[in-house]
């Protein structure tokens, strides 16, 4: 039998800003009943968490329990995720995006966490432009003269990347792809230690998503070669996209979505993705995430199990092609 709380006016329209019914089953109604956890798979430093903390902070004021960011990397994201999917305290939830989601199943023999059946979505909060960058005093000033330079010397560049299989090592394998070039791949445990390296010249190149690189870019400290968008970024008008520099169709982007456990109760999970919608849709979030170039998008669970499926079809054969392999 399902149980209905009666509501005030108040509360009633309270519900109503979150997207939800008036009349809602009692767990629906009141969880969250304590703080809620969610887990960032890698790093700090990296625009997962920029991302993660951008929601987290608009999720508290709407669902009126604190919901703090747990950074917990390593393994390409597989010991987090495995974690979260054995999670059953009904308030632990995970960001999940490319790797995690549409390139681990394919180049891990076996996986510690089913993608599928072991998680729900929630709701995709974000897409995240992929930049091309270099050191400055790389003696290239746009994608054209670095493929160029690539092509001179095969072998002779290199690129760092978060660890085999992130956001950034399949942004440049899908660019060598493109522009037939062989650059060496450098992984590290982390955007954060990648972008240490690259700061210091001890890297070339690397492909890392815009909020964890824009202050670097406008203060000179990386230069920015091109964008895997499809469209020029407003926060960098100057910079080509990779399309318009010779190759056309190009396309790379990230994005970061919230799964919960699929012990979870769905009564939860809807509440849940409604308040994501929602704080995606905050001022304080577009304008955060705005600022780094990130694109807000907070969909239904429905929608971003499409998307999620979409993503696992189209990056497959990529990931066979390059022959990306785990660390």
């Amino acid at each position: 039998m399902t149980h209905t709380t009666h509501l005030t006016r108040r509360q009633a329209l309270a519900l109503a800003a979150l997207g939800l019914p008036p009349v809602l089953s009692r767990a629906q109604a009141t969880w969250p009943t304590k703080s809620v956890r969610f887990v960032v798979p890698f790093a700090p430093g990296g625009s997962s968490e920029i991302v993660a903390r951008a929601s987290a902070q608009e999720l508290s004021k709407l669902l009126g329990q604190s919901v703090y960011v747990d950074n917990k990397p390593g393994g390409a994201g597989n010991v987090a995720m495995a974690e979260v999917a054995r999670a059953d305290d009904q308030h632990t939830v995970i960001l999940g995006h490319i790797g995690t989601l549409a390139v681990n199943p394919f180049i891990f023999d076996k996986l510690p966490y089913d993608p599928l059946k072991d998680f729900k979505p929630v709701s995709l909060l974000a897409k995240v432009p992929s930049l091309y960058l270099v050191h400055p005093d790389l003696p290239v000033k746009n994608l054209k003269e670095f493929i160029a330079l690539a092509r001179k010397q095969p072998g002779r560049l290199n690129y760092g990347s978060a660890g085999n299989g992130s956001a950034g090592h399949l942004a440049m394998e899908y660019l060598k792809m493109a522009t037939e070039t062989f650059i060496l791949h450098v992984p590290y445990r982390g955007t954060g230690p990648q972008l240490t390296d690259l700061l210091a010249g001890r890297l070339d190149a690397a492909s890392v998503g815009a909020p964890a690189v824009m202050q670097f870019i406008k203060t000179g400290k990386l230069r920015c070669i091109a964008t895997g968008t499809t469209q020029r970024l407003p926060q960098l008008p100057d910079v080509p996209t990779v399309a318009e520099q010779g190759w056309p169709g190009f396309e790379m982007t990230q994005w970061y979505g919230m799964l919960a456990p699929a012990s979870m109760p769905q009564p939860a999970v809807d509440k849940l993705a409604a308040a994501c919608a929602s704080a995606m849709r905050a001022p304080a979030a577009l304008d955060h995430l705005a600022k780094d170039a990130a694109i807000a998008v907070g969909s239904t669970p429905a929608e971003f199990a499409s998307f999620i499926a979409a993503e696992r079809k189209r990056w497959q054969p990529v990931i066979a092609r390059a022959k990306i392999k785990p660390d």
